[in-house]
């Protein structure tokens, strides 16, 4: 895992950008580009890989009911398949976050057949406020701890694809 203390930050390729010493710390990177993003639900993990190289592996909470692909809005679920970042939120109340373009075609579609909404608004972020960590806690999003999300949100360029596996 990249430490973010400012000596190693630069020595790893991040680096302290100025800023707010009572907000999330915005870090930047300069070190090989985040080519894709893949999770495995099962083993709670999230690896952040340039090419074939993994770069960094993270341990993910994930939604209140994580067996299984999310079908529709409240079902607690984390989506399986491919996706991509599609935006990153700053000012989350979650600390920092990054949008997963979840719902796809297939979801709506299916959601859809069902009569039901599919949801949205999945992210990878942090944690609220004074969190004590518990498994498995949020709607269907990934999360990791604000110090993990702060180096993957400077790691991280929109565009990028995630793969999310059970």
């Amino acid at each position: 895992m990249v430490n973010i203390t400012r000596r190693t930050a630069i020595a790893g390729g991040l680096v302290l950008a100025a800023g707010c010493s009572t907000g999330p710390r915005f870090l930047t990177y300069d070190g090989p580009e985040v080519t894709s993003i893949v999770t495995f639900k099962s083993k709670r993990k999230l690896y952040l890989y340039h090419d074939r190289e993994v770069l960094e592996t993270y341990d993910i909470d994930l939604g209140f009911a994580p067996v299984g692909q999310k079908h529709f809005q409240g079902d607690g679920k984390t989506p399986e398949g491919q996706y991509w970042i599609s935006h990153r939120n700053p000012r989350s109340q979650y600390h920092l976050s990054l949008g997963i373009s979840y719902p796809n075609a297939e979801d709506v579609a299916y959601a859809r057949s069902q009569g039901r909404n599919p949801g949205g608004d999945i992210f990878i972020h942090g944690t609220p406020g004074l969190y004590r960590r518990s498994k498995d806690w949020t709607a269907g999003c990934i999360a990791v701890s604000n110090r993990q999300v702060e180096v993957i949100y400077s790691m991280v360029k929109n565009g990028t694809p995630i793969f999310i596996y059970a």
